[in-house]
């Protein structure tokens, strides 16, 4: 089924050029997009005529790409492309490919997801975001803590003490504290390596789900989040000297494939539906020759068995036996 959702441009330097059309992008390729906007090379062709050949000797030195789940659009500066089948996607094969490439340089890598406190960092990373808070516990207290966007944010119809709020805010602080602890290391945006972002947020999705998508806190929070991904969105292209793609991915749901409980339920159905008597299993091949194996050398074993005790019942320990033969023997020379 084809499950919506927007693929938003919200900043891009000169080197990528995106058409402006409403062409569908589908959900799987999106990955592959963020390989040809760093000069990397698909397996497949991308026939998506939304992404236009640019300049290939000057390559962006940075791809952010953010995905909101919860929403299939945000009113967002930029131009935006609707998805087409929306699957789940990871950008894995491009941080393979920017390591296979610039192993040496140690380029920047961070994907993180603050809900599922899932943070991948790689390389230079590592120093840069040290002090960056990605479990939900880190968050809260950086949320109360200083310098903290609750001073400078209009909560509107939030609430400080609801924790589907908390979780929203602290995504936001994450967005903050990216662009914060970058603008220390400045000089990672100023190498020769590109680097690679990769945030989900699924805040805004919770919230939806906790209030309700016509509740005030619906609307205010999609407003907070589309001007915390804009000032977000020009502060990292900023830092990279005007030379960085910044992505949002908005979805609704994920068109996810149906999980493995699903199918065995289904399985069952289908086999009482199949077989109502509840017969037996059919017997594959090598049934009979296992069958008569065993058949074949119960019946030899039990026969010797048999041979065996009759022969040892009826036997002459003078004449038949050996042992006694010889014992006769000595007692007669003695």
């Amino acid at each position: 089924g084809v499950c919506g959702g927007e693929f938003s441009i919200l900043r891009s330097p000169q080197s990528v050029v995106f058409r402006d059309g409403r062409w569908p992008i589908p959900g799987e390729r999106i990955p592959d997009v963020a390989a040809l906007t760093m000069g990397f090379s698909v397996e497949e062709d991308l026939p998506w005529p939304g992404l236009a050949v640019g300049d290939l000797f000057h390559r962006p030195q940075a791809t952010v790409l953010v995905t909101v789940k919860g929403v299939d659009k945000l009113p967002v500066e930029g131009l935006s492309y609707p998805i087409e089948n929306a699957v789940p996607f990871s950008l894995d094969s491009v941080a393979n490919a920017i390591h296979s490439l610039f192993s040496e340089e140690t380029p920047v890598v961070l994907q993180l997801a603050p809900s599922e406190e899932r943070v991948y960092m790689v390389g230079k990373a590592n120093a840069a975001f040290e002090d960056l808070s990605v479990t939900l516990r880190q968050l809260r207290s950086r949320l109360f803590g200083d310098s903290s966007i609750l001073s400078s944010l209009p909560l509107s119809s939030l609430s400080r003490n609801n924790e589907v709020d908390l979780l929203f805010l602290s995504e936001l602080q994450v967005l903050h504290d990216i662009a914060s602890l970058l603008s220390r290391h400045k000089h990672l945006a100023r190498d020769h390596s590109p680097d690679l972002y990769f945030l989900e947020l699924s805040g805004l999705e919770e919230v939806g789900k906790r209030y309700g998508e016509d509740s005030q806190q619906f609307k205010d929070a999609s407003q907070i989040l589309v001007d915390s991904l804009q000032k977000f969105a020009d502060e990292m292209f900023n830092l990279y000297g005007g030379n960085a793609v910044v992505e949002v991915v908005a979805v609704k749901e994920f068109n996810s494939p149906l999980s493995r409980k699903t199918r065995s339920i289904l399985q069952a159905s289908q086999s009482k539906t199949e077989n109502p008597y509840n017969l037996a299993y059919p017997y594959n091949y090598n049934y009979s020759v296992i069958f008569n194996i065993i058949l074949w050398m119960m019946i030899g074993l039990a026969l010797a068995v048999i041979v065996i005790s009759y022969n040892l019942w009826n036997m002459d320990p003078g004449y038949d036996s050996i042992i006694y033969r010889m014992t006769n023997q000595k007692i007669r020379m003695d």
